[in-house]
């Protein structure tokens, strides 16, 4: 990104503990790994109605144990915002859960154009082999909960298997424990 302050955060491995579904793998990984990168920009104050910020995502090319590499997934503080992502770069998918814990995903490629519904959790996953970059545009006021998935998950995760990313739903049995 260029032009105006820009804000960065990076999510390392050893940030994201609990996020991944093999404890064991995640243990026996580098904890200093770089996993996504988000840089944005703030032409307005935060919780201002009306404004809008606009950033971008890089998701490196990864997994922990059988389960690539992703971001932490969040709901807006404010749950009837909404949001847009635009994939530039890589291949991944766009998860995305309402507040029932009904979960699905729809697949990122350069050019798609992705709708995230307010009242909607959502979280992306680098299923290629190279960085995953997509831009994305939300309402200045909408704020995160990384809370709630932290406490509950999402219902469904998404594993390489036989070198093919699959959806795997949770079973009911999971999200009562």
């Amino acid at each position: 990104m260029h032009g105006g302050p820009i804000l960065s955060s990076v999510k390392t491995l050893g940030q994201l503990g609990g996020v991944f579904h093999d404890q064991k793998a995640w243990l026996a990984t580098d904890p200093a790994t770089v996993v996504y990168t988000v840089q944005w920009q703030e032409r307005v104050p935060q919780e201002t109605e009306g404004g809008l910020f606009w950033g971008s995502t890089r998701i490196e090319a990864g997994r922990v144990g059988d389960e690539y590499f992703m971001t932490r997934g969040h709901f807006h503080a404010k749950r009837n915002r909404g949001e847009y992502y635009t994939t530039v770069q890589g291949e991944g998918m766009l998860m995305l859960m309402d507040e029932n814990r009904l979960a699905r995903v729809e697949i990122m490629f350069p050019g798609s154009l992705h709708y995230i519904p307010g009242y909607t959790a959502h979280r992306t996953i680098n299923t290629g082999d190279k960085p995953f970059l997509f831009w994305a545009c939300w309402p200045s006021d909408a704020g995160h909960d990384y809370g709630t998935i932290a406490a509950q998950h999402f219902s469904a995760r998404v594993l390489q298997r036989n070198n093919v990313a699959e959806v795997v739903m949770e079973e009911p049995e999971a999200a009562e424990k």
